[in-house]
């Protein structure tokens, strides 16, 4: 099977022979199968392994989130089974009706197929799916039950009588198997965040996925300290401590991936409230054509990272994706030739052959103290996790000027503003007309669910936005909801960039005073695309819809500039 997947590989386009030998020989130097490699390379999608392995073996793929499972199949086989070897019976066989058809994720699975035929008492025909297909199969048609199953075993104390017995209630299994279940569910459901909430008589439980936050389950009340203490453990917090917010973190592995878990534990009215962000380790850092870069703007971000020294900015509001261009713009520049230094509050992933320094306040080791110390590391590439304050502003671009490639963030909504915030926070004009090389902002937008989106006519009153001529039209898509998409009409996200790349004529503007208006008209008639512009492209190409443009507060998109549709019909917003 390895040697079919490389063949086909080759064949289709998706790597060069060259690159082929390469990983034939990281197969055999790591024994990690190709299969495995291909997928931690970024050279396959979870999509593109099932088409492969389903041409390689000849076996029929499935979907199952588009599949209805029969009552009658779901109680064949116990979930723990289908769970430890990956595969799901689906449906009887039309044709023969003692014969089982089951979803695999590895056509190699023959164990799984006769737990699977022993456990049911029926013979099976294997399909291929993705293995997260599977979970989330499991998940819908078990998860339910296993939760409650998981609570109904445990028995919460009275307030009192909890604090009293807090050990016993930390090593509950029952709620050890919720916790898990809570992590392992977010994780296939694509969340990047978990949110446990008290309310007045029920626990609240809420994923964030593509940005939004949607409730996923509700618990009894009297489940909360043991859940909040397993999260304090699993975390190294404080159990005892319930007056003070804590911060800790903690590493788990779901399906085939380790994630680092960030806890943040805040007291509330009615109790303790959690919030896990989860982030999959090797996954901040991946090709720009993954992030969703158009030509252009990969050629000018390109030109900004080859230059030898000045001032990176990549801009942006929180969560719109700062920390992986950051992040995916190092791990291109890594190499045995130079020293990266970086300073970061967390460190959010490892990156081999990087040296990467933890902010620590009580050891007064602060943004600026530690770029101050770098500075003496010899360094070529300094990478600051994020602009605060003044000091760090004038070391960084001072750094800058004496030689240095730096990389940092910045909280401003586009560009041109990046210029005014530095100057706000006392760096002179003329250093910051020296150091910028370039500045990159940013926004996340949904992608609309391939599967289930529905092409639309562009409302009249958004035709100004996008300079249709009177009496023209435009189609776009708008969002309809599936199974696939959790009924939302969304799944996963892409960026929209803005990317300025400071030429001789906007430095000499900088240093002269212009205002970010007259900046940003002059990078425009340079060739610079704003954020409307390509969240527009993003439209007409049917990747987003309206509404998401404007839900995310894009410069120049608002309904009174734009007059865009206050509203969209479709999919759950």
């Amino acid at each position: 099977m390895n040697e079919q997947l490389l063949r086909y590989a080759v064949a289709h386009g998706f790597l060069e022979q060259a690159q082929a030998d390469a990983l034939w020989q990281e197969h055999a130097r790591s024994g990690k199968s190709v299969r495995e490699l291909l997928l931690e390379d970024g050279v396959f999608s979870e999509e593109q392994m099932l088409e492969a392995l389903s041409d390689v073996a000849r076996i029929p793929s499935v979907r199952l989130y588009e599949t209805a499972i029969p009552a009658v199949v779901r109680e064949l086989v116990k979930p723990d089974i289908l769970r430890a070897h990956l595969i799901f019976p689906f449906a009887f066989d039309p044709e023969d009706d003692g014969l089982l058809c089951v979803a695999l994720s590895d056509p190699a699975n023959m164990k799984g197929r006769d737990m699977v035929a022993i456990a049911s008492g029926y013979r099976v025909r294997p399909f291929l799916t993705t293995a997260e297909d599977i979970l989330l199969a499991i998940d819908r048609c078990y998860g339910p039950e296993e939760v409650e199953g998981a609570t109904a075993l445990y028995a919460p104390q009275e307030r009192s009588a909890a604090e009293q017995a807090l050990q016993s209630e930390i090593n509950a299994s029952p709620v050890v198997v919720l916790v898990n279940s809570l992590v392992e569910q977010a994780v296939r459901q694509r969340a990047s965040d978990i949110h446990v909430e008290p309310g007045t008589s029920r626990v609240r439980v809420r994923y964030r996925v593509d940005g939004l936050l949607y409730t996923t389950a509700e618990y009894d009340l009297r489940l909360l300290p043991a859940i909040v203490a397993r999260i304090k453990v699993m975390s190294g917090l404080d159990i005892s401590e319930k007056r003070r917010p804590q911060d800790g973190h903690f590493s788990t592995f779901a399906g085939r991936w380790e994630y680092d878990v960030r806890v943040s534990v805040l007291p509330v009215t009615g109790g303790e409230k959690c919030v896990l962000r989860l982030a999959r380790k090797k996954a901040l850092y991946r090709s720009r054509q993954a992030l969703g870069f158009l030509p252009e703007e990969m050629r000018k971000f390109d030109r900004i990272l080859l230059r030898p020294n000045g001032l990176v900015l990549v801009t942006g509001p929180t969560g719109s994706g700062k920390s992986t261009t950051l992040y995916t713009a190092l791990s291109e520049l890594n190499r045995d030739t130079v020293n990266i230094v970086t300073v970061e509050d967390p460190v959010e992933a490892g990156l081999d052959g990087v040296n990467q320094v933890q902010v620590n306040p009580k050891a007064n080791l602060t943004f600026a103290n530690a770029l101050r110390s770098i500075l003496r590391q010899d360094p070529d590439i300094i990478m600051v996790g994020e602009i605060r304050d003044g000091e760090t502003a004038s070391i960084a671009v001072q750094a800058s000027i004496t030689g240095h490639l730096v990389v940092s963030t910045l909280h401003t909504n586009d560009t041109a503003s990046s210029v005014t915030r530095l100057l706000d926070m006392g760096v002179e004009r003329y250093l910051i007309a020296d150091a910028l090389a370039g500045i990159v902002a940013q926004r996340l937008v949904r992608r609309l669910c391939p599967n289930c989106r529905r092409r639309c006519a562009l409302p009249p009153e958004a035709a100004a936005l996008f300079a249709l001529e009177p009496g023209e039209t435009a189609q776009v898509y708008e969002p309809v909801g599936c199974k696939k998409c959790n009924g939302t009409g969304y799944y996963e996200r892409v960026g929209v960039y803005e990317v300025m790349e400071i030429t001789p004529r906007l430095r000499a503007l900088i240093a002269a005073g212009c205002t970010a208006d007259a900046l940003r008209e002059a990078a425009t008639e340079a060739g610079m695309r704003t954020l409307q512009q390509n969240a527009r492209r993003l439209v007409l190409d049917g990747v987003t819809s309206l509404t998401e443009i404007k839900r995310i507060s894009i410069p120049g998109t608002e309904e009174q500039r734009t007059g865009l549709p206050g509203a969209e019909t479709g999919g759950a917003q």
